[in-house]
């Protein structure tokens, strides 16, 4: 999910390794984690704040699917779980952001790689959220993708990135659980609302297959993350485990799976299912989704609105710097 397009350089073998990036990746190789402060290979570097910046981005451009139903949920216990996500979402984002300027790079930097476009976010957050169904299946769908895609990264081998995935993916179960309590609200509910559910459903299910990147026969830039245990394991291996999951879930709620072909498969253990339609996967990663201008538009109007926010606190840090100087 937050590799959709993350490219790093071809793998190397040890034999063209230098003795400095041989014993890096002996490092790695043994398990143990990288810090700021270690000697790293610049791509190494470079990659790391690629996808960690990208997985930043995701985190806070997703609040605004979710955002807009805040006001509009059924009930106030619903919009407070729905207003304490979205702020988990902002906390995930700042971890996130933390993590990335240990690397050397600045937040305004990545906020500003954003808004120019040179950064993308994942491309599920491109899609709008029509009904209350909805923010069901974005918590189901869309956070149960993105728990099988953090999960392992607790395993990543930069140690702030690691971290930081341990309490995003306890808060992240939250989420999950939220949405599909949701699902099972309507499923269970009246004929419309079921309906109202099986449309969100239908229109969120191969959104969420795009979230973990291109089929791996067309991901040919991910080697050297798997070497470097950036990316632990491969697009096509989460998009099959999240099917396996999310396929028996749906069945409890009476609820179809939008795909003909979808089958058991006893042999591989696992169901076939249809590939998405990955010429709009790469539409809406250029810019040319149902909501990429809305998106940009309010993450670009925030930070300018923002400014002065952002220029009292650096007038406080200022004024407070220079408090101990002045008293001595």
């Amino acid at each position: 999910m937050y590799a959709q397009l993350v490219k790093s350089e071809a793998a190397k073998t040890y034999d063209e390794m230098t003795p400095q990036e041989r014993a890096f990746q002996e490092r790695i190789d043994r398990g143990e984690k990288i810090e700021p402060k270690d000697w790293m290979p610049d791509a190494y570097r470079k990659t790391l704040i690629r996808q960690i910046g990208q997985h930043a981005h995701s985190e806070i451009v997703g609040q605004l699917p979710e955002g807009n139903w805040i006001t509009r949920a059924p009930t106030l216990e619903r919009k407070q779980i729905l207003l304490a996500k979205v702020q988990d979402e902002a906390g995930h984002g700042l971890y996130l952001y933390s993590a990335a300027e240990t690397l050397g790079i600045s937040r305004d930097e990545l906020l500003d790689m954003l808004h120019s476009g040179r950064m993308k976010y994942s491309s599920i957050f491109n899609y709008p959220t029509l009904t209350w169904a909805d923010i069901g299946a974005v918590g189901w769908l869309v956070d149960g993708a993105a728990i099988m895609n953090q999960v392992p990264l607790q395993r990543t081998s930069y140690g702030p990135y690691s971290r930081a995935m341990v309490r995003i993916c306890k808060e992240e179960s939250f989420h999950q659980r939220q949405g599909y309590d949701i699902m099972m609200k309507m499923a269970f509910g009246t004929p419309d609302q079921k309906a109202m559910a099986q449309d969100a459903l239908n229109r969120f299910w191969y959104p969420s297959l795009m979230m973990f990147g291109p089929s791996d026969k067309d991901s040919v830039h991910s080697a050297q993350s798997m070497q470097w245990k950036i990316k632990i394991n491969t697009n096509d291996e989460l998009r099959q485990k999240f099917v396996d999951q999310t396929v028996p879930q749906a069945k409890y709620l009476g609820l179809t799976i939008p795909d003909e072909q979808l089958r058991w498969n006893a042999e591989k253990g696992g169901y076939d299912f249809s590939e998405p339609d990955w010429s709009e996967f790469y539409a809406v990663i250029a810019g040319n989704g149902p909501c990429n201008g809305e998106r940009m538009a309010a993450r670009v109007t925030a930070w300018e609105e923002g400014a002065w926010f952002r220029d009292g606190l650096m007038a406080y840090a200022e004024k407070s710097a220079q408090r101990p100087s002045a008293a001595a």
